[in-house]
């Protein structure tokens, strides 16, 4: 009764369990037919016939005699439907508690090798990750950092993701062995957790992508901030890093690949919580992304629900019915001896 009457009005029920009181109605209204009110015995059907055998018509207050009981019975159908307290159940709006994600993107010249896409720089190969991964994200505010020798917040948090991507489609890498040509990691990831600070969400992250060592923070250079103590700001700022080592590596100067020292950039991302992946090609890229995409996920709240009684109708309508029953029982269709 209960998944009946919910598709047929939308309402459930508060206290289902008190529509087990409906199997008291025929009780109730077998009594009644069977104690009813004592009242005068008629004579058999014949002696109301015609001479000829053809019965007196029937008027419509004989027709109508069910009515008054019918109505009653009704009555109590809906005090029991209203004691079972109908309400209406309506799913509030999940507030999700986004993730703060800045993007710290590598723009050194290295970045313009096709050793990962013959067809595409690494660079480029970052960017097209990048933009997927942003898109899958639209509950968290995410900004964009490019760096090569100095941090540049290209993009602040935001939750406007097509904004976002036109920044980041944008983004070039700078000019080959020119001022900036260099790789500040360290300073690039002090400046993310600068940003991220400000942030309200819970959870705030990093993700770093470079292809190079750093090379800025070095021992003739003690006054540059080193990968281990941006590690050490981020750890005091609850910023966690996912450190991506994008590419074959570097040339040496016959030209062949030679492996880079991720040691520092691996420590900064285990220091802080994050994770370190080593990305060769440009499926291993999307796969990394796929993988922080996994972990980095905002916990949803507990579905909602504004409840509203909606008993008031069904207790009118059995009182309504009640009175109607009775009225019409003692005026129009009232039974006479």
């Amino acid at each position: 009764m209960s998944g009946l009457f919910e598709s047929v009005t939308g309402l459930t029920f508060a206290d289902p369990w008190l529509l087990a009181l409906a199997l008291l109605v025929p009780v109730a209204l077998g009594l009644r037919l069977r104690h009813g009110r004592a009242s005068v015995v008629f004579a058999p059907g014949e002696f109301v016939r015609t001479g000829d055998g053809v019965e007196l018509p029937r008027t419509w207050r004989v027709r109508l005699a069910w009515l008054p009981r019918a109505l009653q019975v009704l009555a109590l159908v809906a005090a029991v439907v209203a004691l079972a307290r109908p309400v209406r159940r309506d799913p509030l709006p999940r507030a999700t508690e986004g993730i703060d994600i800045l993007i710290c993107l590598d723009t050194s010249s290295s970045m313009t090798a096709t050793d990962m896409d013959a067809r595409r720089t690494r660079l480029d190969v970052a960017k097209d990750a990048a933009a997927r991964f942003v898109a899958g994200r639209r509950d968290d505010r995410i900004g964009l950092l490019g760096f090569a020798r100095y941090p540049d917040v290209r993009c602040p948090l935001t939750l406007d993701h097509h904004a976002l991507a036109k920044i980041l489609s944008g983004v070039a890498p700078v000019a080959n062995d020119g001022p900036e040509d260099a790789t500040g990691i360290g300073t690039a990831v002090a400046r993310a957790a600068q940003v991220l600070r400000g942030g309200a969400a819970k959870s705030k992250v990093v993700i770093l992508f470079t292809d190079g060592e750093e090379n800025v923070a070095t021992a003739q250079k003690p006054e540059e901030i080193a990968p281990l103590h941006a590690a050490q700001l981020c750890k005091e700022m609850g910023v966690r890093v996912y450190a991506v080592s994008a590419g074959l590596g570097a040339r040496n100067r016959a030209g062949e690949w030679m492996d880079l020292d991720t040691r520092q950039v691996r420590r900064l991302a285990e220091r802080t919580g994050g994770r370190f992946f080593e990305a060769r090609d440009a499926g291993a890229v999307a796969a990394v992304y796929a993988e922080i995409d996994a972990l980095e996920k905002a916990a949803l709240p507990e579905p909602r629900w504004r409840v509203e009684d909606r008993f008031l109708a069904f207790l009118v309508a059995a009182v309504a019915l009640w009175l109607t029953g009775r009225v019409l029982e003692r005026t129009a269709l009232e039974v006479l001896p």
